[in-house]
This record gives C-alpha cells, structure tokens and sequence, in this order.
C-alpha cells in the first residue's frame, strides 16, 4: 500500500479517479495530503470534502515543508503544472502523468491541451498516456507504463483530450499499483 501526496494546480479531476478507485479498492494506496500551488483550486475543495488534509503552498521549499509532516512513499504530480523538487530522500518518488506516448510531444511547453493541438495538427491516427518517474527534466523519468488510444481523422483536439484522460483514469491507478508490486527501484534499475 503507497502512502501518497498529491500535488494538483487544477479542477482536481485526477483526485476524483484516484479517490473513486481506492474506495473501489482498485488502487493500493492511501492519500495522506493533498497540495496545489494554486490557492483556489478546486481539487483543493475536493479534496476537503473527501476528508484530506489540504493545503496551498506556493513553492517547492513549502510544499517540502508540509511533506516533511507526513509519511509519504510517492509524490503524484496529478496536473501540478510546475517543475517539482523533491526532498533528497523523495528523489526517486515522485510519479507523473504526461497526455501523450512519450517521447512524442514532450517536454517543455508540452502540457494539457498544448499536446493535443499538437497531435491533431501533425495528424497522429494514435495518441495516449505515460506514466513516469519525474526528475529534474520534464518528462525524462523512466516510464512506469503507457496506454494507447485511437484516433479519428474528425477527432478535434478536445475529442482527443476527452479520450486519452479516460485512458489516464485507467493508467495513474494501474501505474501506483505497479510501483507497489516491484518497488520504485525496479523502473529506475531496468534502464
């Protein structure tokens, strides 16, 4: 079982997945805090209402600060949009999901409804989700799993969006629970 942190800047909809298949007992972990650099973000209400403790801090440096209160084995960047430095002992915990198969459309500048623009204007005919290990350069940890999804020629960048985060919803919670079964070292190690 993973305790975990949530780092969110948006709506929250990942903490509602993740919420709604650990009550379904569909994903080993447990959230201990829930934390957005955004001070009213709606997942921060969310999480409120589900019962976690939740937090605003505005950095790094405050985010670590309130982590340090908590036991924690992953860090979850669930739609946090900025670059996160974990404490020494949480370098190689902190789990990410990028909207697209990595390597493609990654990397700076590539997030949220950006990649789908850019999948639909290079006229992908698949797109997807990684799940990854995050370091300290976007989108360049070692990949946990990654889901395909089709695509239609009428598909717009929202229809696109629409389908890869149902395949999100399937991949975060199947990915933590990969990471509970052979450890963080093991997706580090296999390279």
């Amino acid at each position: 079982m993973q305790k975990i942190a949530v780092l969110l800047s948006g709506s929250g909809r990942t903490l509602d997945n993740f919420h709604e298949c650990i009550q379904a007992g569909m994903m080993k972990a447990e959230i201990q805090v829930v934390v957005s650099n955004v001070s009213d973000a709606l997942g921060l209400e969310k999480a409120q209402k589900y019962g976690y403790p939740a937090v605003h801090a505005a950095d790094n440096s405050a985010i670590n600060t309130i982590l340090a209160e908590y036991d924690i084995d992953l860090v979850i960047l669930a739609g946090y949009l900025k670059l996160y430095e974990p404490p020494k002992q949480l370098k190689q915990r902190v789990v990410n999901i990028h909207p697209s198969l990595i390597p493609s459309f990654c990397g700076p500048g590539f997030y949220g409804h950006h990649v789908h623009e850019a999948v639909k204007a290079r006229g992908c005919t698949v797109s997807g989700c990684t799940v990854h290990f995050a370091n300290e350069i976007y989108d360049e940890g070692p990949i946990i799993l990654q889901k395909c999804v089709i695509l239609d020629p009428s598909d717009t960048p929202d229809d696109i969006a629409d389908k890869v985060f149902a395949k999100e919803c399937e991949a975060f919670p199947e990915a933590i629970n990969l990471v509970d079964e052979k450890g963080a070292a093991y997706f580090w190690n296999r390279g």
